[in-house]
């Protein structure tokens, strides 16, 4: 049977320094006064040259047990099993179909693709195995068939706490104010009073991307700021 899985610790992991040293780059581009949809534009270019956020770890500990009965004798195997999770961002999958900027409140809206969940990484060093029936195991594999059933009912077990609300609730937090600052602090450093949203499509709301067929493409705004030098 299965026990009540036990949540070891959550390890909150905002990392962000490479999209700080993007939009360190990105805020060189530009002077007081560009407009907002050129900087989103740019910034979301920096954005996506870092592939890859990984903005939340969690650590799980799961508690499995099997039996198996066979010829009137039974054996047992109990397994602790911890596990790391990383919670994961495809920043390359944000496109500007995903920026919406809204002029009459100075809000920018950028709506991220979902969390992507990575593992279980599982600490070996740390799982315990706890056994009864050794007559059986002896005469038999029933040793093998128990190992084999506890580590893919362990490996479940740490998945869905790792799928939990509460867990996912922190990842997309976590995930959600790395991607603001990267987005808020090139406006900012253009002298812009703007605020950005972070947002995951299943979260409702509605977004109008038409200001990004006015907007100048991320080549073109380089290119400006190029020759302006």
């Amino acid at each position: 049977m299965k026990r009540t899985a036990i949540v070891a610790a959550l390890l909150i992991g905002l990392v962000v320094g490479a999209l700080f040293v993007g939009v360190a780059r990105v805020s060189d581009w530009f002077d007081p006064g560009t407009d907002p949809e050129s900087i989103a534009v740019a910034s979301l270019q920096s954005v996506r040259e870092q592939a890859r956020l990984t903005p939340f770890v969690a650590r799980f500990v799961t508690v499995v047990t099997s039996t198996q009965s066979r010829f009137g004798l039974q054996a047992q195997k109990t397994l602790i099993m911890p596990g790391t999770v990383r919670y994961e961002l495809d920043l390359a999958a944000i496109d500007e179909q995903d920026l919406d900027w809204n002029a009459a409140n100075s809000t920018l809206t950028v709506t991220l693709p979902p969390i992507e969940i990575s593992g279980p990484e599982i600490d070996l060093s740390q799982v315990q195995e706890y056994s009864g029936g050794g007559v059986l195991m002896a005469l038999t594999d029933a040793e093998k068939t128990l190992d084999m059933a506890n580590r893919r009912r362990g490996q479940q077990s740490l998945l869905e706490q790792a799928k939990a609300p509460v867990a996912m609730r922190m990842a997309r937090d976590a995930a959600k104010a790395a991607v603001e600052r990267s987005f808020a602090l090139p406006l900012r450093a253009a002298g812009i009073e703007a605020t950005v949203v972070t947002r995951f499509a299943d979260e409702g709301g509605s977004r109008d991307p038409s200001w990004m067929d006015r907007s100048r493409r991320v080549e073109d705004v380089l290119s400006e700021r190029q020759k302006e030098r």
